[in-house]
């Protein structure tokens, strides 16, 4: 008799402020609408409250080393690279909370070679082999020295690489592997468009896409109701025009509002809920 598939398992981080239960609850939801078979959602987490019993919670695993304040990234992801995991075992495919997920994913599980770390081209710096780890599939405890040579000198290595993914991309052995072009895309740069576009229509949903991933601003939440975050209106082009011209007494960066008018997204808003 043929062997059942090993169940898929997805981790997701939550720690802090930025992100509510509702970004746990609602990526379970679409996982729900975006997989074949049986899953596991793990959520790493300060916090518990408010998300919903199916989906497993272990804390968060700490990096266990300084990184400095002045450094961006998101460093605790690298935590998820150590030798052990909360008893987990297999491949696990990340996904970011400000990720909305439109069509099934179920190839994220079977593409490629399992021991291998697969992640998005950086669509900033698409020339070259550089990484973006909103979503990546890696090997647990298959890549422990990531963890490890950070801890043993994580103020210069941080300091060298200053994102998380600009580290993984340097430090997985072998090289990191890319997924297809088409699965994974960002909704600033690649559904939002150039900013002119953004006055004259809706942000699209490029073909073939299964995951959009929202780094920065706006957040999904913001794609729903057109806006940038919450500190710019969600309003009609006049009363925008109207408000940046108001702005110009309170900052001298006003005529950044331009390029941060965008229309409501109602594929954002089909996709991105429980």
């Amino acid at each position: 008799m043929p062997l059942n598939p090993p169940v898929k398992q997805i981790v997701c981080m939550k720690w802090g402020t930025m992100y509510g239960p509702e970004y746990v609850n609602i990526l379970y939801a679409m996982l729900r609408r975006n997989l074949t078979g049986d899953f596991n959602l793990i959520c790493f987490t300060d916090d518990i409250t408010g998300i919903r019993p199916e989906v497993t919670c272990f804390p968060q695993p700490m990096l266990e080393c300084e990184i400095p304040p002045d450094v961006p990234g998101k460093w605790p992801k690298i935590a998820l690279w150590g030798r052990e995991l909360c008893g987990l075992s297999g491949t696990a495919l990340f996904i970011d909370l400000d990720s909305v997920i439109v069509a099934n994913i179920d190839d994220y599980f079977t593409y490629g070679d399992p021991d291998q770390v697969y992640v998005a081209r950086n669509w900033v710096r698409y020339i070259g082999k550089h990484g973006q780890t909103s979503v990546f599939r890696f090997p647990i405890g298959g890549n422990a020295y990531m963890l490890e040579n950070l801890r043993k000198n994580s103020v210069e290595i941080s300091r060298k690489y200053r994102f998380e993914q600009n580290y993984v991309t340097a430090g997985v052995k072998g090289g990191v592997k890319f997924w297809p072009h088409a699965w994974t895309k960002h909704y600033g740069l690649h559904c939002m468009g150039i900013w002119p576009l953004r006055w004259l229509r809706a942000p699209v949903l490029p073909k073939g896409v299964k995951i959009v991933t929202f780094p920065g601003n706006p957040k999904p939440p913001d794609g729903i109701l057109g806006q940038w975050s919450y500190t710019t209106p969600h309003t009609t082009r006049w009363e925008y025009l109207k408000w940046i011209w108001a702005q110009r007494h309170k900052t001298p960066k006003w005529r950044r509002y331009f390029h941060r008018y965008i229309y409501p997204s109602p594929w954002v808003k089909e996709h991105w809920r429980e």
